[in-house]
């Protein structure tokens, strides 16, 4: 099969479209053919060597992918009957999805209604799960409460906004001067322009004693200043570090650093005397908890065919395209999900 290998960490040129031995699904696996590849920011940390967890070169990235069962261990099928092959399914694959084909632990494939297409299916687990796993099951949003979510033209933040929505919360987003009118456009009730307004004043301008919920996958300084933004009982909610990365693309020891230091450190009882909370979110470290996502992914697709979410496909891309599809998001250029097709 061809797959998108990552030779040594480094810049999108690194990629090379490589011709690699086709996958044998273990015991306990699902043997995947890959119709469509969704890409984070996560694979970018990937590929530059500094997302925890990632193999040492040559490996290939990737976390989420939709298409059809090819082959199911004799082990698997009986405890996984819906996943015969043919079976059209969206799944978590740790470190291996830009490829041809994919074998994944069973309990991380999710059946795919067949109203779905590939494309946007594959824009869904990452982001959604993220966003629904946050908000509703670590930060108990209620109708009414307020959020700020940082990117909120991007993949998570789309869909942190389409749930908001959906569940009448009240909503703040930042984004760039030339995503304003998008962010008006999905519903956003507070637009913010971070390259021209400090975004902890606006929102306690607006809200002066504070939100419930704010998104960051920034890291740095920005933990802080998101942290002020709370009020009592409200959640600082991590999911990502892209202050460590540049919009070259290049792995940077003096960003990393540099964001590290800006970095609060959040001490107990100053949380337990300003009754906030701060949440870590990484959908990689849910082992023993994949009932739970299943519940919440069957919830998401629920409100797909209900019309309150509906993934935003900013660009496609052809899978051999892998590192024009990372320089586009490196430039801070994509409003919505940026989505690898596989013929």
């Amino acid at each position: 099969m061809r797959a998108m290998v990552v030779r040594r960490y480094g810049p999108p040129e690194v990629f090379e479209y490589s011709e690699v031995p086709d996958p044998q699904p273990a015991a306990g696996q699902v043997l995947v053919r890959v119709r469509a590849v969704g890409v984070n920011f996560a694979d970018l940390l990937q590929r530059m060597g500094i997302y925890p967890g990632t193999p040492k070169p040559p490996f290939i990235p990737g976390f989420e992918v939709a298409g059809i069962v090819e082959q199911v261990s004799s082990s698997t099928q009986p405890a996984a009957p819906d996943l015969a092959p043919g079976a059209r399914v969206v799944a978590l694959a740790m470190f291996s999805a830009y490829a041809e084909r994919v074998a994944v632990p069973a309990h991380l494939v999710f059946r795919l209604p067949d109203d779905v297409p590939f494309a946007e299916a594959a824009a869904i687990p990452v982001n959604y799960l993220t966003a629904y796993h946050s908000m509703f099951q670590m930060g108990n949003l209620q109708p009414g409460d307020r959020i700020l979510i940082h990117g909120a033209a991007g993949g998570v933040g789309i869909a942190v906004v389409q749930l908001a929505r959906a569940r009448q919360l009240e909503i703040f987003g930042t984004a760039g001067s030339s995503k304003q009118d998008f962010l008006r456009q999905i519903g956003v009730d507070h637009p913010m322009d971070y390259t021209r307004e400090d975004f902890q004043q606006a929102v306690r301008r607006i809200a002066p004693d504070g939100i419930e919920m704010v998104m960051d996958p920034i890291g740095g300084k920005s933990f802080a200043k998101s942290c002020d933004c709370l009020g009592p009982t409200g959640r600082l909610v991590v999911y990502g570090f892209s202050a460590a990365a540049g919009p070259e693309g290049k792995r940077s020891l003096w960003r990393g650093v540099k964001a590290l230091a800006q970095t609060p450190r959040f001490h107990p009882l100053v949380l337990m005397r300003r009754n906030i909370s701060v949440i870590g979110v990484n959908l990689g470290r849910m082992k023993g908890r994949e009932a739970l996502l299943r519940r919440q992914l069957e919830e998401i697709f629920r409100m797909y065919a209900a019309g309150q979410v509906k993934p935003v496909i900013g660009k496609t891309l052809p899978l051999e395209q892998a590192a024009e599809a990372h320089r586009y998001i490196h430039a801070r250029q994509n409003i919505g999900k940026v989505v690898l097709t596989v013929v």
